[in-house]
C-alpha cells in the first residue's frame, strides 16, 4: 500500500552509470493537435490484495510494468537495475536504464521535484538528478530520474508516444503494509505536482489535467486521464482546497455524522488518496465513529480478534460478504459545505470488509497510530463510484455507479 508521501531527505548517492547531460526529446513524435483521453484497466481489490494497479507500457521497445495507482504522491517510479542495491521481487524484469535517458541535474523537473519534496537540489553529479521519496507507511524509493517513451491507450488513435520523466528506483524499502513479493513493479504518481505524469501530459498537450478512477468492490475497475468521459450530470462537485498538510487532493474540512446525527467532532481536514487501501481518521473522529458503531450494534455481533484488522466482529455464522451484514450498520456522512450538494455518504460497504475468517471488520483506521495529522479517504470509501480530480477547474467530484466498465469499451466509444 502506498500512503501519501511526506517530505523526504535527499541522499547523495551516485549511480554507477556514465550519463550524458542532454535530455531526450519532449515527444517521440510531433505534438498532438488536440487533447485526447487515456483509459486503463485496473487490477486489484481492497481485500486481500490491498491495492489497485494498472499495466503501463514503457520504453523502446515498450515493455509492460504494473504500477500502483497513487493520487497521494507525485513521482512515478519503477524498480530499476541501475544496478539495484535493494529491490523487492516484482512481476516483471527490472527496468534497465541507458545513459542517454538519464535526466540531468539542471532539468526543470529535477528542480521542481526537489522543491515539492522540500529538499535541496544539490546533485552529486550535474549529469543526473538523484531523488529519495519517503511515504507515511515508512516505505521509500531512492534513485535517479529517467526520461523514456510511454505507450498510452488513447481515445484518438495516433503514433504519439510521449517521453515522460519518472524515477529509476535502485534502492527500495517496503512499507509496513507492503506485500512480499510485491504485486507491482513500481508506483504511478498522480498528484498535483509538476513531476506527476498527469501534469507532464498536460504540459505536452496530450491530455487535459483531469483524472478519474472507478474502483470496483468486485475487484478491478478503470482509470482515465482527460475529461471526455466525465459525466455531465449527477456528479457532486466541491472546490479543491489547499491542504495544510501537503500538496494533496483535498475537498477541505468536512463535518462528520452517523445516521444523519452529528458526532460532535470539530470539522476534519480530509484528503483523497487512492494509494491508501483504508480510510484513516485522526483520534477524535475515529473514537467517535467506533463509539457510535458499538452503541448501535445488535447483541448478535461479538467483538473478536482478527489478524486482518484492529476492530472486528463475528456473527452467529461466518459472513461471506459485506452485504450479509450491511443491515446491522448505518451510513456515515461527510458534509463539505452547507447543502446536500456537497455531502459524501459513506454506506457500510464503504467502511467495512469481510475477512477470510468470515468476520466483519472496520475499514476505518486510527490515523494517529500511523502518525497522521489529517484524515484520509482511502480506496475502501471510494469503491463503486467514479472519483474525479479536475485540476483544470480546481474541483473534486464523485458519483456513485458501477465500475465494471472496461477501459477497452471506454476507448471504443469515441468516434
Amino acid at each position: 500500500m502506498a500512503a501519501p508521501r511526506v517530505a523526504a531527505l535527499l541522499l547523495a548517492v551516485l549511480l554507477a552509470l556514465a550519463a550524458t547531460p542532454s535530455r531526450a526529446a519532449t515527444l517521440a513524435q510531433s505534438p498532438p493537435t488536440s487533447t485526447s483521453t487515456a483509459a486503463f484497466q485496473l487490477t486489484g481489490n481492497v481485500y486481500p490484495t490491498g491495492r489497485y494497479y494498472i499495466t503501463m507500457n514503457i520504453g523502446d521497445p515498450a515493455k509492460p510494468y504494473f504500477l500502483d495507482v497513487d493520487t497521494g504522491s507525485d513521482l512515478t517510479w519503477l524498480q530499476c537495475d541501475a544496478p539495484c542495491q535493494s529491490c523487492n521481487k516484482v512481476p516483471h524484469p527490472l527496468y534497465r536504464p541507458v545513459p542517454k535517458k538519464i535526466v540531468p541535474c539542471a532539468d526543470s523537473l529535477c528542480t521542481a521535484l526537489h522543491r515539492e519534496l522540500g529538499t535541496s537540489n544539490k546533485c552529486p553529479s550535474p549529469k543526473q538528478c538523484d531523488y529519495q521519496v519517503k511515504y507515511t507507511d515508512s516505505g521509500s524509493s531512492q534513485g535517479v530520474l529517467i526520461a523514456d517513451n510511454f505507450s498510452l491507450p488513447l481515445s484518438k488513435p495516433s503514433n504519439i508516444r510521449p517521453t515522460l520523466t519518472f524515477g529509476c528506483g535502485y534502492n527500495q524499502n517496503v512499507g509496513k503494509n507492503g506485500a512480499v513479493p510485491a504485486p507491482t513493479d513500481g508506483l504511478l504518481g498522480l498528484g498535483k505536482g509538476s513531476v506527476s505524469l498527469l501534469s507532464q501530459l498536460k504540459q505536452q498537450g496530450v491530455t487535459k489535467n483531469v483524472l478519474g478512477h472507478c474502483l470496483s468492490s468486485n475487484g478491478g475497475g478503470f482509470l482515465f486521464f482527460g475529461d471526455d468521459i466525465v459525466p455531465k450530470s449527477r456528479v457532486i462537485w466541491v472546490p479543491m482546497a489547499r491542504s495544510t498538510s501537503g500538496n494533496y487532493y483535498s475537498p477541505g474540512s468536512g463535518t462528520l455524522s452517523f445516521d444523519r446525527r452529528s458526532l460532535g467532532v470539530k470539522p476534519m481536514e480530509v484528503v483523497f488518496d487512492s494509494g491508501s487501501t483504508y480510510t484513516y481518521f485522526t483520534t477524535e473522529p475515529y473514537q467517535a465513529v467506533v463509539s457510535a458503531l458499538k452503541g448501535d450494534l445488535s447483541k448478535s455481533l461479538k467483538q473478536v480478534p482478527d489478524p486482518a484488522m484492529p476492530l472486528c466482529w463475528k456473527g452467529q455464522k461466518a459472513f461471506k460478504s459485506v452485504f450479509d451484514i450491511k443491515k446491522e450498520f448505518k451510513s456515515l456522512f461527510l458534509n463539505f459545505g452547507t447543502g446536500k450538494n456537497s455531502i459524501m455518504e459513506i454506506p457500510p460497504e464503504n467502511y467495512l470488509i469481510v475477512t477470510n475468517n468470515g468476520n466483519v471488520c472496520l475499514g476505518i483506521l486510527d490515523g494517529t497510530v500511523a502518525k497522521l495529522s489529517f484524515n484520509i479517504i482511502g480506496d475502501i470509501t471510494m469503491l463503486d463510484q467514479m472519483v474525479i480530480y479536475d485540476n483544470e477547474k480546481a474541483q473534486l467530484g464523485w458519483v456513485r455507479g458501477p465500475c465494471s466498465r472496461s477501459a477497452k469499451s471506454i476507448l471504443s466509444s469515441f468516434p
